[in-house]
């Protein structure tokens, strides 16, 4: 969908966290991001499969479906394997870094979140 129809660029926002979902949604919009957003990683997948975003912030501590999981999941489905996707995680270790761009993961951002530097990835992956 996304920037295919001419619209702004789609960042499904994936956050079990309402207060945090919320803030990062507000964030995008206001930088002319269209959001969506997922509570779960098994959510994460179905939306992706079906709304094709053109990004996608994925916590890596969810319920039902793990961030690096639904990463996986989301990279194995047709046409999604190119979609960026940038791992969100209040853990700043090597051994999360090395797990998230394992299962897929394009860059690794860590909570709180920065918002200049997060914006500038944004801009950098989407214009790949």
């Amino acid at each position: 969908m996304g920037t295919e129809n001419g619209d702004h660029p789609t960042v499904m926002v994936v956050e079990d966290f309402e207060d945090n979902r919320f803030m990062m949604r507000r964030l995008l919009e206001m930088s002319g991001y269209r959001v969506l957003e997922a509570v779960n990683g098994e959510e994460a997948v179905a939306s992706a499969e079906r709304e094709r975003p053109d990004l996608i912030l994925m916590d890596l501590s969810l319920p039902l479906l793990d961030g690096l999981s639904a990463t996986r999941q989301i990279r194995a489905l047709e046409g999604l394997g190119r979609i960026p996707i940038i791992a969100v995680s209040a853990h700043d270790t090597t051994d999360f870094h090395a797990d998230a761009l394992a299962a897929g993961c394009n860059e690794y951002v860590t909570k709180p979140i920065d918002f200049d530097q997060l914006d500038g990835l944004l801009q950098r992956l989407l214009k790949k």
